[in-house]
């Protein structure tokens, strides 16, 4: 019989403090509570993966207590200033950190393990995190035969983007392997949210502020104010189809084609995604909201925090020859990144006046984000969905359905490029007024082609 159960991990003698919260913490603070109660779980951000053989669960919980230690972000509350024009972050010193524990019968099988912890996940994915009062993290652990043999982690979006993710991922995985939790604090020169939140009320810290949010408004007025032709009139009410496409070659092939043109893989699937918008639209340049995460930003790597910037890609001739295209979209996204680290509510006001005072701006209802690196090598999301396969049974690519959302104002399209074991997955929601399903199809379709064309003619 399955039983369940509730440990607590204990901090004490951590790192503490109280001050301004962050420009990332606050951005996402805003969006999730502007969302109705059953849409804040999607601000989650979460992780599960089988371990095989399996660890003891005392090595488990030790290992997740002092990654608490190592991370401030994990025990920090958010709360609105008392005249509620401002937000503060509150690093706790101590506290527990509660884990919940499934206990499965001796002998259960790798399937049904599996199973369990894709339930738990699903479970604590579920519950929106009360950011006052609840630290930003939860984890599951599911034991059979004594042993953890499957772990899942939950945090806050206001706590972690994917990059930071994938850092906890592996602190963890050397904490639970053993390593001296001194050698891994050494070797991370990690930013902690006080001390980013420091940086930016600082002088430099505002001066970049300008200057990034004056770069970002020089490119909204500069780009074209629409991409797609009105869409005739439709039922507001419509839900927006969510299109997966699985390429177990677009895995390897978005790889080769980064490396023969000397760019980030990113770039690759920026220009594929930038040229079949261009090419939908009916027009040569294409405009893509990039969600940039810490990954990008020199000096915030290893920081598990979140800065929950957008950068503006203009993309000029995108349907062009690809190989260039990737080139040049290489080379405009290094800036638009770089750029995109700035207090959002700020840029926010500043395009609310432009906007009441009629001045056009750019299209940006196109939104994509690479979500590939949200664990390190060796460790796999799974798939979004349990009905969602990896591959055709011949190896090769398949498009699913898996589910609508609830109609999403102001958007043409999301795009966000995953990793599952076995593909590259490119998971699609868009209006269907503007895009219907079999232009979503064409769409997808198109970037696996441009992509796996590209690495053909790279062949010797």
């Amino acid at each position: 019989m399955t039983t369940s159960r509730q440990l607590e991990i204990p901090l004490a003698d951590g790192r503490s403090g109280s001050g301004p919260a962050t420009w990332g913490q606050r951005a996402i603070w805003d969006v999730v509570n502007r969302l109705a109660p059953a849409d804040r779980p999607r601000y989650n951000i979460g992780t599960a993966t089988p371990l095989d053989p399996g660890l003891p669960l005392p090595v488990v919980l030790d290992a997740l207590g002092h990654l608490l230690h190592l991370h401030d972000s994990l025990h920090t509350r958010l709360l609105p200033e008392p005249d509620g024009t401002g937000l503060r972050q509150t690093v706790d010193p101590a506290g527990t950190l509660p884990a919940l524990v499934r206990d499965l019968p001796a002998g259960t099988d790798r399937a049904g393990i599996t199973a369990a912890g894709a339930a738990l996940h699903r479970e604590l994915t579920g519950r929106a995190f009360d950011f006052g009062t609840e630290w930003p993290i939860r984890a599951g652990l599911v034991t059979a035969d004594g042993l953890v043999r499957h772990i899942s982690l939950v945090l806050s979006h206001t706590a972690v983007d994917g990059t930071g993710m994938g850092l906890l991922v592996r602190d963890l995985t050397a904490l639970a392997l053993g390593a001296d939790p001194a050698s891994v604090r050494a070797g991370r020169t990690t930013q902690q949210p006080l001390e980013e939140a420091a940086f930016q009320t600082s002088e430099r810290g505002r001066k970049r502020d300008a200057n990034a949010r004056a770069h970002t408004l020089r490119k909204l007025r500069a780009a074209p104010d629409r991409l797609f032709p009105p869409a005739p009139a439709a039922d507001p009410a419509a839900r927006f189809p969510n299109a997966v496409l699985s390429s177990p070659a677009l895995l390897r092939a978005v790889d080769t084609v980064a490396a023969a043109h000397r760019t980030g893989s990113s770039a690759v699937l920026l220009a594929a995604t930038a040229a079949m918008t261009a090419r939908l639209a009916g027009r040569p340049d294409a405009v893509l909201q990039v969600v940039v995460n810490n990954r990008f930003l020199s000096g915030l790597t290893d920081a598990v925090s979140v800065i929950a910037g957008d950068a503006l890609l203009h993309l000029q001739d995108a349907d062009g020859e690809f190989g260039a295209a990737v080139r040049r979209t290489h080379a405009a996204s290094i800036a638009a990144y770089r750029h995109a680290y700035y207090d959002r509510r700020l840029l926010d006001a500043e395009i609310e006046r432009l906007t009441a005072d009629r001045v056009p701006l750019a299209d940006r209802s196109c939104v994509f984000n690479d979500t590939r690196d949200l664990l390190p090598d060796g460790l796999t999301a799974p798939d979004p969905d349990p009905d969602v396969a990896g591959a055709g049974a011949d190896g090769g690519s398949t498009l699913d359905w898996p589910v609508e959302f609830d109609p999403r104002p102001g958007l043409t399209y999301a795009l966000d490029a995953l990793r599952t074991p076995t593909a590259l997955q490119l998971a699609m929601t868009a209006d269907p007024a503007v895009l219907p399903r079999p232009a979503m199809e064409r769409f997808l379709r198109g970037i696996e082609e441009l992509v796996l064309t590209e690495e053909r003619t790279l062949r010797p």
